[in-house]
């Protein structure tokens, strides 16, 4: 069955708890992520200007005056982003301690709407019952999309026989329906081999999930609950690394880092026999449909003046770090100077609430927030 526990965490790859948080002080901090998670982030430190050219923040010396507590926490999509900003700020805001957890988009909303974090890490918007709940709490939010992501359907590096998957196709393997019926390769194409499908897959407290599901099943969490989850991707890398029969998807990021263990299949979308791969430039200009979305941080408005918090958000935005979402460490789409201008300015304005009011849309752009 499809549980937050998924592959029991007990695997290679297995996270200590996706509620924990990894802490950034004085270089060391609390584990969120264990495993290869942890030894990872530890090994590659703070992504450098390869990939782009960021500028030293004008306020340099007021950063270096600054102390306290963010606690950040939410989509395990999200987090290599939020991470990567969080060590670029520490260069200069030593004494600032930012946590940041995997709990997943819905965990990590339970948290934020009970008011037990500062900043929701979300790799989809805010659903309308996440916001009723925040409503109940009189918890306000500030909305802010960070990047563009593209989901990613992966198998094992020994499947000869699958580079490319129509939209039907993978509903067939993932709706509802298909649960204890669809367990063969065959079932899915004639042509390919009689193999059992082995299925892997973000759990239900992902926006990952539900985005996935939205995009391909026709309605957000509706699928096949008899597969593999886990909330931690490394969970879901490490087990298509290990069978040749295997299938699985979740952010690129996260394949663009494993690469050299995983076979990156093409989609379909239209069942046109036009095969789009995902990639920074298909995600870029939308014809990697239906698996590229936005992703946000929502900041809650009552911390977003203290000091700490708001310069960290609109470091988070700046040029001081913006020109590395697209880099090796960090994986994601950049959103452009001119939207990253229009967001900073509607965090510093203290605009609260949601501009996707009916929750995640497939194929979102984001206009509405240049308005």
């Amino acid at each position: 069955m499809a549980t937050n526990d998924g592959l029991v965490r007990a695997g290679l790859l297995a996270a200590a708890s996706a509620v924990a948080a990894l802490a950034l002080a004085c270089g060391t901090g609390d584990s969120g992520r264990s495993g290869e998670a942890a030894s990872t982030a530890a090994s590659k430190g703070s992504p450098t200007a390869e990939a782009g050219k960021p500028i030293e923040p004008s306020n340099k010396a007021a950063l270096a005056t600054l102390k306290g507590n963010i606690v950040i926490d939410g989509s395990s999509t999200v987090y290599p982003v939020t991470q990567a900003a969080a060590e670029e700020f520490r260069n200069y805001a030593k004494d600032v301690r930012i946590s940041v957890g995997i709990a997943g988009t819905g965990g990590g909303f339970k948290k934020f709407c009970a008011g037990e974090t500062d900043i929701q890490d979300a790799s989809r918007p805010i659903s309308t019952t996440e916001a009723i709940a925040c409503a109940d709490k009189n918890i306000q939010y500030i909305e802010l999309p960070v990047a563009f992501d593209g989901l990613a359907v992966i198998v094992n590096p020994k499947n000869t026989w699958v580079t490319c998957l129509t939209k039907a196709e993978l509903k067939k393997m993932w709706e509802p329906a298909a649960q204890a019926k669809i367990n063969n390769w065959k079932q899915v194409r004639d042509s390919f081999p009689d193999k059992p499908l082995k299925l892997f897959g973000p759990g239900t407290d992902s926006g990952t999930f539900d985005y996935f599901t939205e995009a391909i099943n026709g309605t957000a969490k509706a699928s096949r609950g008899d597969f593999q989850a886990s909330e931690d991707d490394n969970v879901l890398v490490s087990g298509v690394a290990g069978d040749e029969a295997a299938l699985g998807y979740f952010g690129l990021a996260y394949y663009n880092e494993n690469k050299s263990k995983l076979k990156l299949v093409s989609v379909d979308n239209a069942g046109d026999g036009k095969c789009i791969t995902p990639s920074i430039a298909t995600v870029n200009n939308g014809t990697y449909l239906p698996l590229s979305r936005p992703i946000f941080i929502y900041v809650k408005k009552s911390v977003a003046e203290r000091p700490e918090v708001k310069a960290y958000v609109n470091f988070y935005l700046s040029k001081s770090f913006t020109p590395l979402v697209e880099s090796r460490e960090v994986g994601y789409v950049s959103l452009g100077d001119k939207f990253y201008d229009a967001i900073a300015k509607r965090f510093n304005a203290g605009t609260a609430g949601t501009l996707f009011p009916k929750g995640a849309e497939v194929g979102a752009t984001l206009d509405r927030y240049l308005q």
